[in-house]
This record gives structure tokens, sequence and C-alpha cells, in this order.
């Protein structure tokens, strides 16, 4: 087995640790749903990255971008999705009110988390890319496993560690505010990234 570990560490550090949908969405749900909407988005966020390693490892991922009809279609798809995502999280921070139900917009599901990582065409380009680099010359499925379970333990630690410093701890201040600041931030970011995405 001729992965390489060590050299996939600074290239994943970057990606896994900078804000993009999966860390609005893990904030939101957060915030929405205590600790069970975090982990319920952390699980599906996991599931797609492990989809990208399975994907790739068969082949499947060059397929798709070898097709300009089928990447083009999943990359509509995955911005449309993600703006509806930015929609439903600034929807919910301006009508947050005092006596509004915890639970206003529907909360991410398990689903939800994995659909928004495997229609994200920056996470289809960064394993087929970058990913590929290092999981050896023969490249199969086990040592795509292995680095996307590398990724899955990162992005996990960096994202409860986060979630535990801005959201559990701050939502003993004021839960109103921070539920309308975080939501509208959130929102506006996964808009702004599924647009770039879609431009880029």
């Amino acid at each position: 087995m001729d992965i390489n570990l060590l050299g996939f560490m600074p290239a994943l550090l970057p990606v896994a640790l900078s804000p993009g949908a999966s860390f609005t969405l893990v904030m939101s749900s957060a915030l929405a749903d205590g600790r069970n909407g975090l982990f319920r988005t952390l699980a599906g966020t996991a599931l797609g990255i492990y989809t990208h390693a399975l994907f790739i490892g068969l082949g499947i991922t060059a397929i798709i971008i070898s097709s300009p009809a089928v990447y083009g279609f999943l990359k509509i798809a995955g911005t449309i999705y993600l703006l509806w995502l930015g929609v439903m999280l600034i929807r919910s921070g301006l009508n947050a009110k005092r006596n509004q139900p915890k639970n206003s917009v529907p909360p991410i599901t398990l689903k939800g988390a994995w659909l928004a990582n495997v229609l994200n065409p920056k996470a289809i380009i960064f394993y087929l890319t970058v990913v590929s680099h290092f999981a050896g010359n023969q490249g199969g499925v086990d040592n795509y496993l292995i680095l996307a379970t590398v990724h899955v333990v990162i992005m996990s630690l960096w994202l409860i560690t986060i979630s535990r410093i801005l959201v559990f701890s701050a939502q003993k201040t004021n839960p109103l505010m921070l539920k309308k600041y975080v939501n509208i931030a959130g929102g506006a970011l996964l808009i702004i990234f599924s647009l770039r995405s879609l431009i880029h």
C-alpha cells in the first residue's frame, strides 16, 4: 500500500479547516437542533466524503468529469440546492422572534447534508485532482477510503470544536440574536459559495 498520508495532510488541512458549505450547515444545525443537529449534519457530510472516495476509486468521478453534460447538470443541481439552503437559512434568521418555535425552518437532515456534499462541485474536483495524487499508484478503493477517513476525522474534530466555541458556549448569552446572525451569515455564505462554484 503506497498511500501518502504525510503528503495528504498539508493538502487537506486548508480544505478541511476553511469555512465552506459543510461549516455553514453544521453551525446552523447545531444552533437549531443542538448536539443532535450537529452530529446529524456531520454524519451526512461524512457519508458525502465517503461517497466521493468510492466514486473516484471505482472510476465513476472520471466518467462524470469527462462528460460535460453530466458534470454541468450536477454543477447546476448542486448550485440550486445550496442556493435553496442559503435562502432558507436567511429566512430563518430574518424571522427569528422571541416567541417563535425553535425549529421554524426544517432542520438539515442526514440526507440533506449528504446531498450538499455530494453535489458540491468543489468536493468532486478536490477528490479528483488533489486526493488522487496521494492514493498511490494503484489508487484502489481502500486507499481512497483511508484518505476519506482522515478527511472525516479532521473535519469532525474541527467542526465539533468550532461549534462548541461559537454556538454552544455563546447560546447562553442571547440565543435569539445568535440564531439571527448565524443563520443570516450562514445563508449568505452558502449563496456566495454556490455562485462561486458555478462561475469557476
